[in-house]
């Protein structure tokens, strides 16, 4: 057995085609010019396009790395997909990105060297690179922190951000706590750790949306399935007796 990596990175994958392949080298990129060792994980949710076969490709081609992939036969949504690749790693830190990279990775070290300094997660909180087009999901995304501040008792400013790394020791526990595996998934895993007084420390990051990809979010459907699964975890936390860690930020 070889030395577990300095950090595991997560790559949740479904249709990815347009983007994995230079998604993969900036990454690579980015990771080699840093001292740390480290191993990526393809989750691949069941792509209905040639995202598996890249995939293979990929870690055929950059032999030389530690590259491995996780495939799964059905359909588990973007949670349970993070989650496996979380289980499945060996590092001492482990965090996922977007594979779009709308938040770029040349924010993954601010993060590692957060949590190597002393947080239990770092999350990389989003600040909008302005376009008319990304106005309504911008305006959603307000409403909706606001929305978990007042009925969470959470003060962090970015629960959603697909840009997240964990001591993976610390955040396992929590991982078993969480229910739900599709998109609510971030909220709860951000809100459980805080109500237990993890440390969490939000690095700034340029979010820049893109539109060459089409996006697996239903605005519309999807906000007020949102707001819903908000109502309800709120009463499951009322009822469970979970202690509401006080308002300042942690980190």
């Amino acid at each position: 057995m070889t030395a577990p990596p300095d950090l595991s990175l997560i790559l949740a994958c479904y249709n990815e085609t347009v983007v994995l392949e230079q998604s993969v080298r900036e990454i690579l990129e980015v990771l080699d010019a840093t001292r740390l060792s480290y191993e990526v994980i393809f989750v691949d949710d069941c792509s209905q396009d040639d995202t598996r076969d890249l995939i293979d490709r990929l870690i055929e081609r950059d032999a030389s790395h530690d590259l491995r992939r996780v495939f799964h036969e059905a359909n588990v949504g973007r949670g349970g997909t993070v989650v496996d690749g979380i289980q499945a790693a060996r590092g001492e830190i482990v965090g996922f990105v977007d594979i779009d990279l709308e938040v770029h990775a040349r924010y993954i070290l601010s993060c590692v060297l957060a949590v190597r300094n002393g947080a239990d997660i770092a999350v990389g909180r989003r600040h909008n690179r302005f376009r008319v087009q990304a106005l309504p999901r911008i305006l959603l995304s307000r409403a909706y922190v606001s929305f978990v501040k007042r009925m969470l008792g959470v003060p962090l400013d970015d629960t959603e951000a697909g840009f997240k790394f964990f001591r993976r020791e610390r955040i396992l526990p929590i991982l078993d706590e969480t229910e739900d595996r599709h998109w609510f998934w971030d909220t709860e895993l951000m809100v459980r750790a805080h109500r237990k007084g993890y440390r969490i420390a939000e690095i700034p990051c340029l979010f820049a949306r893109r539109f060459d990809k089409p996006s697996t979010v239903r605005v519309v459907s999807d906000t007020l399935t949102y707001f819903r699964q908000l109502w309800r975890f709120r009463r499951a936390l009322k009822a469970q007796g979970l202690p509401q860690i006080n308002t300042d930020k942690h980190g």
